[in-house]
């Protein structure tokens, strides 16, 4: 009986499967890509000009952004100035176990939260009912008068904001005491005193940025449609009616970029601010993170323990910004 080989039991679909593709099959499969990229050419000269003006932007990211990020190591390090990244010691979670192990972590932590949400309650509406209030008022000249009053603080440093609490607020001669020694009532020590400096470090940002933070809220009022007031009004609404169920739905979108922006920023309470006001009086209330870190980093040279603070707060702001993001979808779902 005759057997056949192996090699004759191979269909004539699988020698052709196994045989190397031909210069007309390759260029077939090609063919789908030069469509493409000739579209993606096209897109590219036609927004050559924006494509151009980009580049700064890039640059600048790139260079004080992300190539900055390699310092990250410095907080895994004994970091040594004369060493360097490369020639200091490899401590991996050293500095993190040694602040958290800290006398200072609890109190610090605390101070900057506690603050920060002070700031959120209290001044995130700040500039919303200014906002709501400025577009209430008819006559341009009293509006643009109350605008530039309210605009001012925010062009002034914080050494001059704190030099104004100073002549008002000092123990001695500040012009408020002087009027409390004159109605019979005890001074007050208002900028020494540490159940003072959280009311101080509140009240002062929102002068300082509620003026300031009106405009974009101002900018998406005057984007409302005014047919939507007028129907409102056929319909009997009341003024406050009118800001519940037309104004603050017509900004809802702003406020919720806006705070998704303050969430992810809670931690930063104000280096600038708390640095001017605080001092060794009322420290135990006003110390935050930021002016933590440079007292150790700068001061006392312990810059990768400083390091590994700011990594600490840089994460912890990368939760909570993803976190308010997520929120704000929910929210803008549900809400109005």
């Amino acid at each position: 009986m005759n057997r056949s080989s192996p090699a004759s039991t191979v269909s004539p679909a699988a020698e052709a499967a196994m045989q190397p593709p031909s210069d007309s099959s390759r260029s077939a499969a090609t063919a789908g890509a030069g469509p493409n990229a000739n579209r993606l050419a096209k897109r590219l000269a036609k927004h050559r000009t924006l494509l151009v003006m980009l580049i700064p932007g890039l640059v600048y990211f790139t260079l004080f952004k992300y190539v900055p990020m390699g310092g990250i190591a410095i907080a895994f390090q004994k970091y040594n100035l004369e060493a360097g990244i490369w020639g200091s010691d490899w401590i991996g979670w050293g500095n993190f176990t040694r602040f958290f192990n800290g006398v200072y972590a609890a109190q610090i932590i605390g101070n900057t939260v506690v603050i920060s949400l002070y700031k959120l309650v209290f001044g995130f509406p700040a500039p919303i009912l200014l906002a709501l209030l400025l577009d209430q008022v008819r006559r341009a000249w009293f509006k643009r008068v109350i605008q530039t009053m309210t605009y001012v603080p925010h062009f002034m440093s914080w050494v001059i904001i704190y030099g104004i609490m100073m002549a008002l607020m000092a123990p001695g001669d500040g012009l408020i005491n002087q009027l409390l020694k004159h109605a019979g009532l005890p001074a007050v020590s208002f900028l020494t005193e540490p159940s003072w400096i959280r009311p101080l470090l509140v009240g002062s940002d929102i002068w300082q940025g509620a003026g300031w933070g009106a405009i974009i809220y101002l900018a998406a009022l005057a984007a409302i449609d005014p047919h939507l007031y007028e129907a409102a009004r056929v319909d009997g609404a009341s003024p406050l009616r009118l800001i519940w169920h037309v104004t603050l739905p017509g900004i809802r979108n702003i406020v919720v970029v806006m705070l998704v922006l303050r969430l992810s920023h809670i931690l930063d309470v104000g280096f600038d601010q708390v640095f001017m006001m605080a001092n060794a009086f009322n420290s135990e209330k006003a110390d935050i993170i930021d002016t933590w870190v440079y007292r150790v980093g700068l001061q006392e040279m312990q810059i990768g323990l400083a390091s590994a603070v700011g990594l600490f707060k840089s994460a912890i702001g990368l939760v909570l910004v993803l976190a308010a993001n997520q929120f704000a979808k929910k929210l803008d779902s549900q809400i109005w």
